[in-house]
């Protein structure tokens, strides 16, 4: 998908599809922030502690239950 910014007073606006906002469960309210890797613009939500803590539990989950799969793929 390509963008193009957009005039709003004297900064400059992107706009993200609902499709895009809904897939990752960002909403009006949801803090983002914007960093750079020196070449790209990365807009990441930030989340609280608690989904952090359940992200982590279902990565060990998956690594416990997948991982001699995951690395047998990775080589």
């Amino acid at each position: 998908m390509i963008k193009t910014l957009t005039a709003h007073g004297n900064s400059a606006a992107i706009i993200i599809d609902k499709p895009i906002l809904e897939l990752l469960n960002i909403t009006m309210d949801t803090p983002l922030k914007i960093t750079t890797d020196g070449k790209s613009l990365i807009i990441s939500p930030v989340r609280g502690p608690e989904r952090e803590k359940l992200f982590k539990q279902a990565l060990r989950k998956v690594n416990a239950e997948h991982g001699p799969t995951l690395k047998k793929l990775a080589d």
